[in-house]
């Protein structure tokens, strides 16, 4: 990628939700055709991609979300700044609020600090919507909260 989503602690959003759409290009969804991609940012400005992918027997399937955070994390990343998540029914542009399941808020919140980490969703009329994790997320668990 030439250029950084991740710059001196600025966020080209615009940037990541064209890439997020790249991803959904690739999405696998010959059962449910409803197609979602992701463009994940560390707080380096690297970015790892994902795109949902189904399987027949549909339990097995994972979200583009999910992807991208897998991605990354074994390729070592560790530090989150953002993710961009764009979705819709094939065939069609993608451009409506496509806001992450409660498992993929889940697998962030393992990751990221809920109130810095930014989720970026089209706002279907054109514009991005820009949540922190706490938003979409409220009262969530994470690893502090198991006892030690």
């Amino acid at each position: 990628m030439d250029e950084k989503v991740l710059d001196s602690g600025s966020l080209n959003e615009k940037k990541l939700i064209e890439l997020a759409h790249e991803a959904r290009k690739r999405a696998y969804t010959p059962y449910s055709h409803f197609q979602v991609g992701a463009a994940l940012v560390t707080k380096q400005g690297k970015v790892y991609l994902g795109c949902n992918i189904e399987n027949a027997s549909y339990t097995p399937s994972n979200c583009a979300e999910r992807t991208a955070f897998f991605k990354a994390v074994s390729e070592g990343e560790r530090e989150f700044a953002a993710i961009a998540v764009v979705g819709g029914a094939e065939g069609t542009e993608g451009k409506e609020t496509c806001s992450p399941c409660g498992v993929c808020r889940q697998v962030m919140r393992e990751f990221c600090a809920p109130e810095e980490f930014r989720i970026l969703l089209e706002d279907g009329k054109g514009g991005i919507l820009n949540y922190s994790l706490a938003e979409l997320l409220p009262l969530g668990f994470g690893p502090e909260n198991l006892a030690r």
